[in-house]
């Protein structure tokens, strides 16, 4: 009987709890990291050391305003120029300067899609559309490098099949 006063006056006692709980807690913790840090692999290598490393020479730029081909639908045409030095931001986007609806007939730039000029909803604006605004999130211009990966796509027309009413 004697024993289980003295655990309900423990059990009564907020500060008993609290320093108990946290002496659990603290071996609890403990114990995860121990048997975390066997299971899970170090994230850096083997320690190296640090020397010069020769840079890879900057590839050059494809300029030679050719059209290129797309390689699949509705893909956003490259940029057949070099875009060096043009300032694309908020208040200016020199791109504009020759490929805007109005400029086309003196500048001689294809005029940018129909689609630049329309909201979400298919509105159409006067002006290009702020989502449509920044040409470099979707169009690129092209270097002259070996591919990163190997490309085994093959067109329909490779593969056989024919345009509609063909037959």
């Amino acid at each position: 009987m004697r024993g289980q006063n003295c655990l309900c006056r423990m059990m009564r006692s907020p500060r008993s709890w609290l320093g108990s709980l946290l002496a659990i807690l603290f071996v609890a913790t403990g114990a995860i990291a121990q048997m975390a840090g066997e299971r899970v692999p170090a994230l850096s290598g083997p320690p190296q050391e640090m020397g010069e490393v020769v840079a890879e020479p900057i590839p050059k730029w494809i300029v030679d305003d050719a059209r290129k081909e797309r390689a699949y639908p509705d893909q956003p045409p490259v940029i057949p120029h070099s875009i060096e030095g043009y300032q694309l931001s908020v208040n200016t986007n020199r791109c504009l300067s020759c490929h805007k609806r109005e400029l086309t007939q003196e500048s001689g730039a294809p005029m940018i899609s129909v689609t630049h000029y329309m909201t979400r909803e298919g509105q159409m604006l006067a002006d290009v559309s702020p989502r449509r605004y920044f040409c470099t999130a979707c169009h690129v211009p092209q270097a002259d490098v070996r591919p990163l990966v190997g490309n085994t796509f093959r067109d329909m027309s490779e593969m056989g099949v024919g345009h509609a009413g063909s037959e």
